[in-house]
């Protein structure tokens, strides 16, 4: 019986805290901050992005900040205006000149912006 009431002890503590620990973490938050906006748009000016990851970081909103949440739209819809979907799998740059000068405009502006906040 003794046995028995020291399993269902350490049981009970293991139980009991996983969740104590479950109940008092929070939702782990994905914040997108400037400078990897800064980083996807100057891989996609290299050619170095891959679509997929251009998607995952232009589909996800930001919603704690505003105007990056803007340059994220605008930069998705270049995509959308001057963009061949599978052209980087091929080797080929993501956006056509047009939507590569677009974005390189897009990214000196926030660069600007950010040098401007660092101050």
């Amino acid at each position: 019986m003794a046995l028995y009431l020291l399993v269902f002890a350490v049981c009970l503590v293991i139980f009991g805290g996983m969740t104590a620990l479950l109940l008092l973490s929070g939702t782990p938050r994905f914040r997108t901050d400037p400078d990897q906006l800064l980083r996807l748009f100057d891989q996609a000016l290299d050619n170095r992005v891959d679509e997929t990851e251009w998607n995952t970081l232009m589909g996800y909103p930001i919603r704690h900040d505003d105007y990056l949440d803007g340059v994220r739209r605008r930069a998705q819809r270049l995509m959308e205006e001057h963009g061949n979907h599978r052209r980087a799998a091929r080797g080929k740059p993501l956006l056509d000149p047009t939507g590569q000068a677009e974005l390189r405009a897009l990214r000196d502006h926030l660069a600007r912006r950010q040098a401007l906040q660092q101050r």
